[in-house]
This record gives C-alpha cells, structure tokens and sequence, in this order.
C-alpha cells in the first residue's frame, strides 16, 4: 500500500484514463481548500480547450485515500472516482450560475468557527471575533425537507456581493434569527422527541426519562434545522430568559458546530467540565464540527459572555499549543 504522496501524484496521472473522451484534453489541478476546522486536497479537472463547456466538480483526494486505504485497489478508487465527477455533472449544472445575487443580502447567516483551528481559512474571508470563537458568514442557497444547501463567504464572494463585513455581520444576525430560528431545549425533551419519532408510546418514554432536579437538567441550544446551531448562543435574549427559568448563571458547553449544551453554574466546575468537552470532541465528534474545548459563562446579571476557562488545548485536533517561554529577572525560561 502506497502513502498519501504517492497516491496524489498516482491519481493526478491516472484519473483521466477513467474519464470519457470529451476530458481526455484536460489538466489535473490540485489544490488545497480551506475547510472548516482542516484544509483537504480538492483535485479538480480543467479542460484546455477554450471554448470548452465542460464544468467538473471538486472531489477530495482525502476520502479517496481512505477508501483506498480500506480497500487497497487502486482502481476502484480511480473508477468510482470518475463515475462521481460524471454524476455530479449530469444531476448538477453550474451552480454559480443559478445564484441570484439580487437576493443575497436576504440569505447571509451566520456560523461559529473555532478560531485558533481556522487561523489560515480566516485570511481569506470576512470575519468577526467572539470570545475564541470567530463568526463566518454563509450564503444560504436553498432549503429543503432534505437539509440545507449553503457557501461560505470568501474575500472574493464578498466583492462580488458588494458588501463588507460590518454589512455581512448587520445583516445575518437578523437573516439567521429568521431563516434558522433558534431553539433551546431541555435535553429530557430532546430526548423524548427522538423515542417519540421511533414510534415508543409518551407515557413509557417519561418513565424511562424520569425527573431531574432543575439545576441539573442539561438545555440543548441550537435552531429548528439543527444545522451550524452553535450561533444561537449568539442571541443574548435566550441565554437570559434560560438564566431567568434556572435563576442562576450558566456554564454553556460546546458540543459541536450545530449546538450548544448549557447548565446551571450549580452544575459542577467549569475546569472539569471543559475536560469533558475536550474528550467528548476527540472521542465522539468529527473533526470538521468540533467548536472549541473552553466553556463559556453567563452572567444572568450582567448579560455577558465570556470564557469561563483557557485550557492550553484550544486547538481542536489533538495538537496543544506549546507554552510561550518567558525571561525572569535572571534572564532564566520559566
């Protein structure tokens, strides 16, 4: 089995014996793309011929190598590699093409990004700082039963919208209130729904459930599609009237991009609650939506947000940030 080098340069000269004729005159770029949370190798084909149509997805050389990986045959990887790109083709037409621009303004959300993990995707997009945390912004495309269909905002989508951040940032925190309204449940109630979907009757799921002490009781934050839910707690007025129910502070926990856990501060220290967040993140969450490992505090009083704690590894894939080395009087590290 070959490592991941070989393997790029092994499909770069191979992908194109698997396309149809019409590709054949055509050139293998591959590149890297900023992802949230990491940065994939998209390998996409560029036709040479000028007056060329052809219009091909990006596809990541990563998954392909885990596939490869699993299956070691080199060519499966390469032939469903090809009948991807054919399909996404023929069921997609560009879809830069069908974007209305006349109503972007009206569709700009917002996305909680960890920012210490995204240092070189935010060089090259809009954004604004929240705690360690940066808000993106998304350009929602369409919304279905099926899910959401959305793209980040770049530097060069926001020229083309004609808008800057602070216009990117007034609008989407009133798009997204709309578009994705957002949710806050207790997690019994979270809970109940999904027995409740399976098909168990009420009266055995609030059995199985049971009660719990309100100070103890677990709230989901997040919005009605569950999707980049982690930006409701962005919204002050619900972290308040949560607060207001439990009469106390709240330490919010985050558990992914799509939502937000809070509790009662009653409900333990937030050093050791951030130590769960962080082996909950690399035991149980994917990669690409993990949020941060700190915990966060609000003050029911002051009606701020801050960080509760600053753990050392505020990145999010296993690689904790070195201590900075720092001279004492006797020009000694300490």
């Amino acid at each position: 089995m070959i490592n991941y080098e070989l393997f790029k340069k092994a499909i770069t000269e191979r992908i194109l014996d698997y396309m149809p004729e019409e590709y054949q005159n055509s050139q293998v770029d591959i590149h890297s793309i900023s992802k949230v949370n990491q940065t994939l190798d998209g390998l996409h084909i560029v036709p040479l011929d000028e007056r060329s149509t052809l219009a091909t997805p990006t596809i990541y050389l990563n998954s392909m190598y885990e596939q490869y990986q699993a299956c070691n045959d080199m060519d499966k990887v390469l032939r469903e590699a090809a009948d991807s790109i054919e399909k996404a083709i023929q069921q997609a037409p560009d879809a830069f093409s069908m974007l209305n621009f006349d109503s972007a303004k009206d569709n700009i959300i917002m996305q909680l990004v960890n920012t210490e993990q995204n240092k070189g995707m935010l060089e090259n997009m809009p954004h604004r700082a929240f705690q360690d945390l940066s808000i993106i912004y998304r350009w929602l495309i369409d919304v279905d039963l099926e899910g959401i269909s959305s793209t980040m905002v770049n530097t060069m989508l926001a020229e083309k919208l004609g808008m800057d951040e602070e216009q990117l940032f007034q609008v989407a925190q009133v798009n997204t209130k709309i578009l994705l309204p957002p949710t806050i449940k207790s997690m019994n109630e979270v809970i109940r729904d999904m027995f409740m979907k399976d098909g168990m009757p009420g009266d055995l799921v609030d059995m199985m459930i049971g009660e719990m002490p309100e100070d103890r009781v677990m709230y989901v934050i997040s919005n009605e599609r569950g999707v980049n839910g982690a930006a409701s707690m962005l919204y002050e007025e619900g972290l308040h009237g949560l607060a207001e129910k439990l009469d106390s502070d709240l330490y919010i926990m985050p558990s992914s991009v799509h939502e937000v856990i809070a509790v009662s501060v009653n409900a333990g220290n937030p050093n050791e609650l951030a130590q769960m967040v962080a082996e909950i993140n690399m035991d149980q969450v994917s990669l690409d939506e993990r949020l941060s490992n700190q915990v966060y505090h609000y003050d029911k009083d002051l009606r701020k947000l801050s960080l509760a704690t600053d753990t050392p590894n505020k990145r999010l894939d296993g690689i904790v940030a070195e201590p900075k080395l720092v001279y004492d009087s006797k020009n000694q590290f300490r």
